[in-house]
């Protein structure tokens, strides 16, 4: 299986990585001083609970057609660059290649059908708390790195029961889902109230879920998007905001989320895609969203992102 990975930052570094560590033939899309050291250093994934991972040689590049046709190509771009990663894979993309999106939200997608057509697209959504932490070097906080992979039609094709084997293979806890739009709604209501939450505290889960205040505040907007998701179609338990909030309890307390990182960088936030997401989606059935909106309105001076000096 020749796996291409569009993106090769937290996400596309990290279970690129551990794909290629396993001896998969995986290929790397990375740009600027990230590029440069893997191509030197190799990929490294520092872990501390459970040791690091340090993938010597690996094929990276910044031109996707030099690469070839793959079977899979896996995106992990920031979703504001959707688009133009659509049209710089399209070399990659053959008559029989599985196009797989990790990226957050749940509209992200509907680019990748206009451009590549229903076929081609499969179902995925991962779990992983990672980011680069300096060139060449992916940081994972905590041991989550769960990856869940399916058709929208419900099938078990060849492609996802061998990608499925591919990442359990790797060390990842995949599972191969036969709703898989309703598995990507799921995540979308934890990252949204945890993306809201940390941004918007401009801290990390651990006191915002200690706080009676600030955890009924994400309680609630994790309500809000589970809501919106009922209203359209997807099969979430009425409870399902109760049940995230239990697991957030069982998770490290520095466990915080991109959009926070992003905030604090003063790079440019995907809260278009999360709680304006929600909001834009939730007036489509009538659903107020209130705290999304909020939200929303509290981040907006920092959305395009406000570079540091």
């Amino acid at each position: 299986m020749k796996i291409a990975m569009m993106g090769s930052g937290g996400v596309g570094g990290f279970f690129g990585g551990r794909l290629a560590k396993a001896g998969f033939d995986v290929s790397f899309i990375a740009r600027g001083a990230h590029l440069a050291a893997m191509r030197e250093h190799g990929l490294t994934i520092e872990n501390e609970p459970q040791g690091n991972i340090h993938v010597p040689k690996v094929c990276v590049t910044d031109d996707p057609a030099s690469l070839g046709t793959a079977d899979v190509v896996i995106l992990s771009v920031k979703l504001w660059d959707t688009e133009a990663a659509a049209k710089q894979i399209r070399p990659l993309v053959g008559a029989n290649t599985a196009v797989l999106s990790l990226q957050n939200g749940v509209t992200k997608d509907d680019v990748l059908r206009r451009e590549f057509g229903e076929q081609a697209v499969m179902g995925g959504v991962c779990y992983v708390a990672a980011r680069i932490a300096r060139p060449g070097v992916i940081l994972q906080t905590g041991t989550m790195q769960r990856i869940v992979v399916g058709e929208y039609d419900g099938s078990k094709s060849r492609r996802a029961v061998e990608l499925h084997a591919a990442l359990a293979r790797s060390g990842v806890t995949a599972e191969l889902s036969d709703d898989v739009r309703r598995s990507i709604w799921e995540k979308y209501v934890f990252l949204v109230g945890m993306s809201a939450a940390t941004a918007s505290m401009r801290k990390t889960l651990g006191p915002i879920r200690a706080n009676p205040q600030t955890r009924a505040f994400l309680l609630d907007v994790m309500r809000e998007t589970v809501a919106v998701g009922r209203a359209h179609g997807v099969a979430l338990p009425a409870d399902y905001a109760e049940s995230r909030l239990a697991f957030a309890d069982g998770l490290p307390e520095t466990m915080t989320t991109s959009m926070h990182h992003d905030l604090e960088s003063g790079s440019r936030l995907e809260l278009e895609w999360l709680s304006g997401g929600v909001v834009k989606l939730g007036a489509e059935r009538g659903i107020a969203t209130p705290l999304n909106r909020a939200v929303c309105d509290i981040l907006a001076l920092y959305a395009a992102g406000t570079p540091r000096n």
